[in-house]
């Protein structure tokens, strides 16, 4: 594997560019881009494949066609929804749009809920979430920080990127009452489907009738499928529709198009890929838990970021388990409000997990898997916020 192309950019590199710099010989085990690794089904890709020619041959059908079969499977109503080429897509349009001279986020999250407003010179006030309190959000402090800034739109990420820190419903919603004289206030849902904590837990439907609420959410983390880009928002009409009259007619395409109009068949199988998710989720936070050192903290994402013993530096480690494991990580040390010393690992099934424990191991303790604590351990109950 070619480790300078893991220092040729500031984010992570594609799978395309590290499966061109490899050997060929094996593919790197993926814990950095957080996607399902149950869904879709083998039945499904079977289906595409078969499809293939059709679907990269012929135009998809008007945005609009393709959002209404959306909304009729998750129960929206069109008139609320946008769908865009991917959530970074109507990040952009969001900003070109609705954003007019600052916003507020805490940090760490998302990247381009900085860089993006940075780049179209509006003023970004960025709120630290604070390791001590494991990176957890206070609403009061938030508001408190949004009023004493003058800022006029604020975001949240829940659960948070790249922490997996999530905020109750009951807490959402006294944000959103809290901040409803702002200009907009965006709760980016991305990684919403993979929360246990509490059934139910998005504010979409509230979204919808609220005068200056935008919830984000993404389709391709979900459904596993990051190489289509879609996702959606949802607002009041007026909100929705002014995203959804700028955007380019044909901005869906024809793999999308496919993948909703299926996804009513096969919404059983992706509720069980996410339940199978996070029963990983639960088994990985212990065995990271029982390495000496190591701090992890509890998420509701599909991804569980650790802090490494002092002393260790995540960049080596990193290129370690690329080099000597073919175990590809996300190291956070460009991530604003985090260091290289934290590496956000996304949830695998426990072979791979296994895999990556044997590399850390090597790398931090000099020892092997089988003289650390950590065989056995998904027979424990993890607690219920991991």
């Amino acid at each position: 594997m070619e480790l300078s192309l893991l220092r040729a950019q500031a984010h992570s590199p594609s799978y395309f560019s590290l499966l061109r710099g490899s050997s060929g010989t094996s593919m790197p085990v993926d814990f950095c881009i957080p996607c399902n690794p149950y869904f879709p089904t083998p039945e499904i890709f079977e289906y595409l494949g078969r499809n293939l020619e059709t679907i990269l041959k012929f135009y998809p059908s008007a945005a609009d066609t393709i959002t209404a079969e959306l909304c009729s499977t998750l129960g929206l109503h069109p008139g609320t929804v946008a769908m865009g080429n991917g959530s970074t897509e109507l990040i952009t349009w969001i900003d070109h749009l609705l954003v007019r001279e600052s916003l507020a986020v805490p940090i760490p999250t998302f990247g381009r809920w900085t860089d993006q407003p940075l780049e179209t010179g509006k003023r970004v006030d960025m709120y630290p979430l604070m390791e001590s309190r494991g990176f957890a959000l206070d609403v009061g402090d938030f508001v408190s920080f949004v009023r004493s800034r003058g800022s006029r739109v604020a975001v949240i990420c829940n659960p948070n990127n790249p922490d997996g820190g999530y905020l109750p419903k009951h807490e959402v919603l006294r944000l959103l009452d809290q901040l409803i004289d702002l200009d907009l206030v965006i709760v980016d849902e991305s990684f919403g489907d993979f929360v246990d904590a509490e059934p139910y837990p998005g504010v979409a439907a509230e979204a919808a009738v609220r005068p200056n609420v935008i919830v984000l959410r993404s389709l391709g983390k979900n459904f596993g499928l990051h190489g289509i880009r879609f996702g959606y928002l949802v607002a009041n009409p007026a909100l929705a529709g002014k995203v959804r009259d700028a955007l380019p007619k044909w901005n869906l395409n024809s793999f999308a198009e496919v993948v909703v109009f299926m996804m009513k068949q096969f919404m059983p199988e992706y509720r069980e890929s996410i339940r199978r998710l996070g029963n990983d989720r639960r088994a990985m936070f212990q065995q990271l838990g029982a390495m000496p050192g190591l701090s992890v903290f509890p998420s509701q994402g599909n991804f569980v970021l650790v802090k490494l013993p002092p002393g260790n530096d995540g960049v080596p480690l990193r290129d370690h388990l690329l080099a000597q494991h073919d175990v590809f990580v996300r190291e956070c040390g460009n991530k604003l409000g985090t260091t290289s010393q934290f590496l956000r690992l996304v949830v695998r099934p426990q072979e791979d997990v296994r895999r990556l424990l044997v590399g850390m191991t090597q790398f931090l303790y000099s020892g092997s898997l089988h003289e650390m604590p950590v065989i056995g351990l998904h027979h424990r109950r993890a607690p219920l916020s991991a």
